[in-house]
């Protein structure tokens, strides 16, 4: 049960006070992965927060268990012209990538430390964050190689937009997957 778990919302002002709790959920989340698979780095890692706490409309929310964090979730609006859909192996027609720097949130992260899993968790980090946006939709990548989370973003209501591999060295090859948002008050 997650009931005792406590949901903290943090913006980009908070973010260097927040990277290296971020950092070592990381680590310990994908120690496995990361022995292996490049892309998996901490060190990559690092560098992909970095780049992400600094957009404009970052947001992060950190799940507590006492004060012992359970897992998180982050990212922030795609700017206007933005390169998330460059890499985009379905055809799809152009209006549905064009970004305005207000239409689309980007889901970067979402991770659940080991004795937190399967217990809700994961899905109250992933609608804290995404309730109070003012986008009209979302937007995540999911590795290919992980068809159960794929299967449980799209219980969750997501849809797959088609196949993607981000320009960035060692990257996999991901489902693009979309939401729709509520519109915030």
């Amino acid at each position: 049960m997650t009931t005792g778990i406590e949901i903290r919302h943090y913006t980009g002002g908070q973010s260097t006070e927040l990277r290296p709790l971020l950092l070592e959920v990381y680590a310990e989340v994908y120690a496995a992965a990361a022995l292996s698979d490049p892309f998996a780095s901490p060190d990559r890692f690092a560098e992909e927060l970095d780049h992400w706490s600094a957009r404009p409309g970052w947001s992060c929310v950190v799940g507590y268990d006492g004060e012992q964090p359970v897992g998180y979730a982050y990212g922030a609006p795609l700017p206007s012209g933005s390169r998330w859909w460059g890499g985009l192996l379905t055809d799809v027609p152009a209006d549905v990538v064009a970004e305005t720097g207000i239409r689309t949130f980007a889901l970067s992260e979402l991770m659940v430390r080991e004795p937190w899993r399967k217990t809700g968790t994961a899905r109250r980090l992933h609608d804290t964050l995404l309730t109070a946006r003012r986008e009209e939709r979302a937007t995540l990548l999911v590795d290919q190689d992980h068809p159960k989370v794929h299967a449980l973003y799209e219980s969750w209501g997501w849809t797959t937009l088609g196949g993607l591999r981000p320009r960035l060295d060692d990257a996999p090859l991901f489902h693009a997957m979309l939401l729709g948002l509520p519109v915030a008050p």
